[in-house]
Order: C-alpha cells, then structure tokens, then sequence
C-alpha cells in the first residue's frame, strides 16, 4: 500500500480554518437562539475590547463589559471598534448581548499577512509607539520599517527605546546620535526602562486622553513596558532567549485596556518583522518623511534613486540633507519588496 503524500502547510491551514467555520457556525447558531430581539435590550454605543472568534467583548457606555455575538452582516470587526451593541434584557448564559452595527473608522491599523492578505489588528488609533531596545539589539533598520508602516496609515508614530538601563558605554554614543537623527527630522524619542523605572513617567503623560498601540519586535519589553505603566494589567512577559537572542511572542490577543488618568491602550500581539510587501515603492518613499520635498522631482518618472542621472533624493543624500543610515534602510527596504512578494506568491502556488 503506497504512503499518503503529506498534507502540505496550506492544506493544513485551511482544513483547521474550515474546522474552527464549522464549530463557529454551530456556536452563533446554539448562541442566536438564545438571543432573539425580543430578548434584547435597547441600542447603545459600545467599544471593543477584545474580539474572539464570532463573539467579541464589548465595553458600554456605563463600563459594563459584555461577550456579545455578531451579527452575521458585520464584514470586520477589531479591538477599538466603535459599536452598537444591544444587551440581553435576562442573562442566562455565557453571552449577554449582540452587536449590530460598527461605527466608521477614523483610523486603523493593519499589517500585510503572508496567506490571508491585509489584516486589520485595531481601529481608531490615535498614536503608535514604536519600541526597540538595547536588548536583542538596536537596530535602525526595524525602527524604519515600522515608521513606514505607521506613516502610511496616517497615525502619529513615537518612538521608544527600552532597557536604557543596559546600554553599554561603549554603545551610548552610537545609540545616542542614532536617535538624535530622528529628532531631527521630527520624531519623537523617549528612553525608558521598564526595569528601573526612568522615563516611565514621561510615557504615561503621552497616553493621556489618547488610544495608543505599543509595536515592536519580540523581546524588546513592550509587555513589561505596559506592566510598568499598568501594574494592574498583569501581562504575560518573556525573557529573550539565550540561544538565539530572540524574544519569545506572549501576547496573542488583541486587547484594549484603560489608564486612570483616561487613555487606552491597545496591546497587539507581537510581530518578528512588520512585512511591507503589500507597498509599491513610490508609497514606502513617500513614507520616509524627508523624502518628500524631493519626490517627483527627479529628472525620470521611474528613477530607482540609486545611480539615476538627475535623481533629486540621491542628491539630497550627497548635500548631507538626507541622513545616511535612512537612504540606505530605504533601498534595503525596497530591495526586501519584490523577495517577500515572490515568497508570498512561490507559498501561495505550492499550498
């Protein structure tokens, strides 16, 4: 008898997708019985809290949090979503109300999934802070890929470097003027350890009367960071492996969660790498803030800033107006577009 040939990695995804559909399907349909209009209370406006499944949890007005289901014409719905909700009029069991309807969005945050297309992580943003740290290490490179990232959906990105408190002396300097060229051109940059407690005052006042999103690669402390401004949020933190100097990813569902003092704070789950494939390049220059002035200018509408007679950015770059590190971490950028493209498709046809 010959061997079954092995289900492949997409044919494994699916068969799981089409699994959790079936037992989805089954639950709204025990959970909607429960649930009819006549059963339901008045419209109110609600926030999204967390989203699991085909059920959500939702935030009311009075700051009662109820697991809703959704309703089956709602096409998406994430964390900070501004909804209406209608509660169960008697709760008898695990879930205590519907969602109707999704208010617009005035932002939101998505990053590009190598099977599944865009998806969306959280709505109505106001601020990502962008968090690297000494520990893996700090890099300009990631910083920059999350800049583009946050430039293209429009919401104000800080950043924050983290572990200040194992910073070498040897490494100061480099990190220093590293972060003094992002001021430069109009960023925010704020030092904290979450260990020692420095600069952790001057992030709380940034998430007053804000939403916020905390990004960044594993291992950079953004859980314990939250911890150290919400003691009481009890997150799940990992050390760095000792192996491979990679962070360990902890948080898995996208939850908002409140400050005393009135902000919100979306903690998302963590990423390696936020992938930009799904960018043409005249978008990731346009996200690189100081290119602007230049963009369009060129002497070639296809110019590759590169080696291109007449191209205004590589002349800027010359005149010292364009830092180094940034024009060469946008090529590197660039150049990482068309391999995660041509990895996305070569994964997409042997599914």
């Amino acid at each position: 008898m010959s061997k079954k040939k092995p289900l492949s990695q997409g044919q494994r995804r699916r068969m799981r997708a089409n699994h959790e559909k079936r037992l989805q399907r089954q639950e709204a349909g025990t959970s909607t019985a429960e649930l009819q209009d006549s059963s339901l209370g008045p419209e109110q406006l609600g926030t999204v809290i967390s989203r699991f499944g085909q059920h959500a949890d939702i935030e009311t007005e009075s700051g009662e949090q109820v697991r809703c289901n959704i309703r089956r014409n709602i096409q998406s719905l994430v964390t900070g979503d501004k909804v209406i909700v209608r509660q169960a009029i008697e709760t008898t069991a695990t879930i205590a109300g519907v969602v109707e309807a999704v208010h617009p969005r005035h932002s939101s945050l998505s990053r590009p999934d190598m099977y599944d297309g865009i998806k969306i992580i959280a709505a109505n943003i106001d601020q990502i802070l962008i968090v690297s740290s000494v520990v893996p290490s700090f890099t300009t490179q990631i910083i920059d890929r999350y800049l583009v990232a946050a430039e293209d959906t429009g919401i104000s990105p800080i950043i924050i470097l983290n572990k200040v408190d194992l910073l070498s002396e040897e490494e100061a300097p480099v990190v220093e003027a590293a972060l003094a060229r992002y001021e430069a051109i109009g960023y925010q940059v704020f030092k904290v350890s979450s260990i020692s407690g420095e600069g952790v005052d001057a992030i709380q006042a940034l998430l007053n009367d804000k939403v916020s999103v905390f990004v960044g690669q594993s291992g950079v402390g953004k859980s314990s960071l939250i911890n150290a401004l919400m003691p009481d949020a009890e997150l799940l933190t990992g050390d760095v492996s000792e192996n491979s100097g990679l962070g360990q990813h902890t948080t898995t569902t996208a939850k908002l969660l409140h400050f005393p003092s009135g902000g919100d704070l979306v903690d998302s789950p963590g990423v390696r790498e936020f992938a930009l494939w799904h960018l043409p390049p005249e978008r990731v220059g346009w996200c690189f803030v100081e290119f602007r002035d230049y963009i369009g200018t060129c002497k070639f509408r296809d110019c590759k800033h590169k080696q291109d007679p007449g191209c205004a950015i590589t002349e800027a770059y010359a005149d010292g107006k364009i830092f180094e590190d940034r024009y060469n971490n946008y090529h590197k950028i660039i150049d990482s577009l068309d391999e995660q493209r041509h990895a996305r498709h070569f994964r997409s046809d042997t599914d």
